[in-house]
């Protein structure tokens, strides 16, 4: 099997459980790219969510570029993104057709609540994992209950902090305070 085809083939399995965003997507990542194949760290994951929340478009396949180019560049990238977008296509296109049809069926609506207790509990699970390698000293668990009030207080008020500006402040103190104190 040639590189480029298994880079297709590790994301077309990650892209076809992409129920619920990149953060629910994070511990398949771990264990799939990381654990199991090697193709990353934990820190480097962290740093393609932290780029792949300020660029636009779904921070899953932004990741998933991310670590195609890390592995066979510009044809690493397209065997990644087209992997990680093949089977989310398909049923976009059969969801687009049927959903109107059986969105209203109390069975429907049924698993979709199932899917989203899933997708919050996979959140919680990657939030756990992160915060291991990411709240390493005092000072990072500081950097992390500012970022996490100003979140609560944009929450409240009639504005918000963009995401952006938040990672970038986020870098800008790891870059006066250390990448150990920060990160």
């Amino acid at each position: 099997m040639t590189r480029l085809t298994e880079i297709y083939l590790a994301f077309l399995k990650i892209g076809s459980v992409a129920f619920g965003g990149g953060y629910a997507l994070l511990p398949i990542l771990q264990q799939d790219l990381e654990e199991k194949r090697h193709w990353t760290t934990t820190e480097e994951l962290m740093d393609y969510f932290a780029i792949g929340q300020c660029t636009p478009g779904v921070i899953a396949l932004n990741v998933s570029t991310f670590i195609g180019h890390k592995l066979a560049g510009i044809p690493g990238v397209l065997a990644a993104t087209a992997g990680f977008l093949t089977v989310p296509i398909i049923l976009i296109l059969l969801i687009a057709a049927f959903l109107t049809n059986f969105a209203e069926l109390t069975i429907v609506q049924h698993a979709f609540g199932g899917i989203r207790v899933c997708v919050c509990v996979l959140i919680i699970n990657a939030v756990l994992r992160l915060w291991k390698k990411a709240i390493v000293n005092p000072l990072a668990l500081g950097l992390y209950i500012a970022i996490f009030g100003i979140m609560l207080l944009t929450s409240v008020l009639p504005f918000s902090v963009p995401t952006f500006v938040l990672v970038i402040a986020a870098a800008v103190f790891g870059l006066l305070f250390g990448r150990e104190d920060a990160a």
